[in-house]
């Protein structure tokens, strides 16, 4: 079998898992109540897609919240993810619950409002392929009813729009335009009844709700049917309409027209054309109207015709204004009108999705107070706003997404992880001329900063607590606590307005991108004997670009522009100071205090405190030993110098940060694990904040007692045979091999961190 082939096959198998063979009203009746979820009304099936995709933890605003997947584009590998917003995409979820349940605003359509770029059209692909895929799985299946009236007894009529046909070929059947529900067939006294016997057996607190009358197109044959077996006498009506000959039951893929209606801005028509669609004149003509517009010569290409039985989207809805108040009954009474006398009735959660010029639209007459003729409209608008992203994070995610293409979700088993994921370097394929293509790496950090200034316009400064300035904020909403030397500050210990503007304005997204973008094209000043520096793009060189390129922006305004420009000193000093972690990292980074050496002092604190002996390797129980703290304290801490010691016992200060610092940490563990029975070997280290420090951070002046003869003066050009020139090698390659530079970036960075540490370093 050929490559072809395979893929051939392997469509079949994926199409014949999403397809069922068409069933009888009966059979569907059976499976309904062997799996109710099913019959599903609108805003119960759409609740249903987005619980089975489950849910997990994330930091947002420093809170630890649950976000639905569903939301990450899971089906399309998070391409069209919804970034952030998780408070709003909740809240959305908690109205379809109530809204399915029968709990309340049945009667209200759902807003999404916010600024360009963030993430409203996101959601609409999201939901899009989201309930595509899901109609392809068994939970998810979606039903509904085709009809063949050419297979009555004499019957020369058929449903195709005047084509006059016969017989039991499969061209004779025409399913619903509208995806009418399968139990709406049957009669309104027997449906609820069925429904009851199907929710009683059902352990949810969201009912099925069927209560949509038969769809004109469907109503058509169904009536047809009865008038043919009525003047036969029949007296099993009924089941004769319903017999598979004439009726069956088919599931369909839920997509863009078929159980999704989607308005775009473009679209154009009357409402009416809009909403439902238009009579076919032509085909009037045609068919046995019997006097009347026959609802079969009806296109039902409207947006609530697409949208019946499950989701409708007005799209940038201020352009479409003026269908919105034909809307105003449509949640509460469900039905809609084609013609003065033939109506349809409507399942469908309604969402429309704007910029904010639709709400100054709405409020165009507010000054009129209670005479304003959009109240009754505004009244029915539920509004969920979306904000710029906040999260330094979520930002960065996005930022690279622009640049890159990259569609998977980030996700993370701790903030170590996603600060990882936060610095790392981006290279791309630019064209340089005609004829090659040359690549241009973003280095660490560089990404990072464009992203941490982005956030850091968009945040309230009115609010900041005492001490905090807005990168402060910006790193307590991505991990949900702020890190200074042994103390850790949750986010819950900060108090901010309580009603902030954070992600109300600021820099989007798309000016980053652009800015980026417009970089990789443009030549640096820099060159190296030995190294193409040219192509590194620093970030001083990003953040510099994005504050110069502000003025020549239309979406800012001036007052915007001046706020900007003052908020990117505290972001250049941020990156900074990690550039500087990552080269003091690197100069250590086989220096560094091992794990084992710092359970040994734990080991000695405890027992200096509880006076009980330590037990060795080899069993022999032996007292705490004073030297070994002190030197611990002294060399690897650098807390205290040899004068806090008389001989190797500690001073009043070294006692009592042993007692606060060590002491207190062990305490909370061994009360944490209550319990247990507590051994000091058990305790994780990263458990005790100082201890922490000690594993995780290194500083100039470990770096001063490693490197006695360090220059930094000399860092650019080292002298053969000198420290520093060692060193430089050294931290270059660990730069690396460890920490994702390439060579060219390793060297621009350790250049400008050494070139700011030589001022202070004597």
């Amino acid at each position: 079998m050929s490559t072809g082939d395979d893929y051939v096959t392997a469509s079949d198998r994926a199409l014949e898992d999403t397809y069922e063979a068409p069933m009888s009203l009966a059979e569907y009746v059976d499976r309904a109540f062997e799996q109710p979820s099913i019959a599903a009304h609108a805003s119960k099936y759409l609740l249903q897609a987005i619980e089975a995709a489950g849910t997990r933890t994330v930091v947002e605003e420093g809170e630890e919240k649950e976000r639905y997947r569903f939301f990450d584009d899971p089906y399309n590998d998070g391409e069209h993810a919804v970034l952030g917003n998780t408070d709003v995409l909740n809240s959305f979820v908690d109205d379809l619950r109530s809204i399915a349940a029968g709990r309340g605003k049945h009667e209200k359509i759902l807003w999404f409002d916010g600024p360009t770029a963030t993430g409203k059209s996101e959601l609409k692909r999201c939901l899009v392929n989201g309930l595509r895929e899901y109609s392809k799985t068994p939970a998810g299946r979606r039903y509904t009813v085709e009809w063949n009236v050419a297979a009555a007894e004499g019957s020369s009529r058929g449903l195709s729009y005047g084509d006059d046909l016969g017989g039991d070929d499969e061209s004779d059947w025409y399913e619903s335009p509208v995806q009418a529900h399968p139990l709406s067939v049957f009669p309104e006294s027997v449906r609820a009844d069925l429904l009851a016997e199907m929710n009683e057996r059902v352990d949810s607190d969201v009912p099925v709700r069927v209560e949509e009358r038969l769809d004109p197109f469907s109503r058509e044959a169904y009536d047809y049917l009865e008038e043919r077996y009525r003047r036969d006498g029949r007296d099993d009506l009924f089941s004769a309409i319903a017999d598979s000959r004439h009726l069956r039951v088919k599931n369909y893929v839920v997509d863009v027209g078929q159980g999704i209606g989607v308005l775009h801005s473009e679209d154009d028509g009357s409402p009416k054309e809009r909403l439902v669609g238009s009579w076919m004149r032509g085909m009037l003509q045609k068919l046995d109207s019997r006097g009347r517009k026959n609802p079969q010569a009806f296109s039902y290409d409207g947006v609530l015709s697409q949208g019946n039985g499950l989701l409708t989207v007005v799209e940038d809805a201020a352009q479409h204004a003026d269908l919105l108040q034909k809307l105003l009954n449509v949640p509460d009474e469900g039905t809609v009108k084609l013609d003065k006398g033939i109506g349809m009735d409507v399942d469908t959660q309604l969402v429309i999705i704007s910029n904010p010029d639709l709400e100054a639209t709405l409020n165009q007459h507010s000054d009129r107070q209670g005479m304003d003729p959009l109240k009754a409209l505004k009244r029915r608008l539920d509004k969920h706003e979306f904000t710029y992203l906040t999260n330094l994070s979520l930002e960065t995610e996005l930022i690279r997404r622009e640049l890159t293409g990259e569609t998977s979700v980030w996700t993370a088993e701790s903030y170590d992880d996603l600060a990882a994921k936060i610095r790392q370097p981006v290279t791309l394929s630019v064209k340089r001329s005609a004829d090659r293509l040359t690549d241009r790496e973003f280095a660490p950090h560089a990404i990072e900063a464009a992203a941490l200034y982005s956030v850091v316009t968009r945040l309230d400064d009115e609010d900041l607590p005492t001490g905090l300035d807005l990168v402060d904020k910006a790193i307590l909403f991505d991990r949900g606590y702020l890190q200074e030397g042994d103390t850790r500050r949750d986010a819950e210990e900060f108090e901010f307005a309580a009603d902030p503007k954070d992600g109300s304005h600021g820099i989007p997204v798309t000016y980053t991108r652009d800015v980026l973008a417009d970089l990789l094209h443009e030549d640096t000043d820099r060159h190296h004997a030995d190294l193409p520096v040219e192509n590194v793009l620093m970030p001083r060189d990003v953040l510099n670009a994005m504050v110069e390129r502000l003025v020549e922006a239309p979406v800012f305004s001036t007052g915007e522009r001046t706020e900007f420009e003052s908020r990117v000193a505290q972001v250049k000093n941020h990156v900074f100071d990690a550039q500087e972690q990552d080269v003091v990292d690197a100069m250590l980074h086989d220096s560094t205090v091992d794990e084992a050496t710092v359970a040994e002092y734990v080991e000695h604190v405890y027992a200096w405190e509880t006076d009980e002996p330590i037990v060795n390797d080899r069993g022999e129980r032996e007292e705490p030993d004073p030297l070994k703290m002190k030197v611990f304290e002294v060399e690897h801490l650098g807390r205290f110098d040899e004068d806090e010691y008389e001989g190797d016992q500690p001073s009043e200060a070294v006692a009592a940060f042993r007692r606060e610092k060590i002491i207190t940490a062990l305490n909370r563990h061994a009360w944490e694990h209550r319990d247990e029975d507590f051994a000091i070997e058990d305790v994780d280290l990263a458990a005790i904040p100082v201890v922490q420090a000690v594993l995780e951070s290194n500083d100039w002046d470990d770096v001063r007692r490693t490197y006695e003869d360090l220059d930094p003066s000399q860092w650019d050009d080292p002298p053969s045979g000198t420290e520093t020139a060692d060193l430089k090698a050294k931290t270059i390659a660990a730069m690396v091999d460890l920490q994702g530079y390439s060579e060219a970036s390793a060297e621009l960075t350790s250049r400008h961190v050494m070139g700011q540490v030589a001022y202070r370093w004597d």
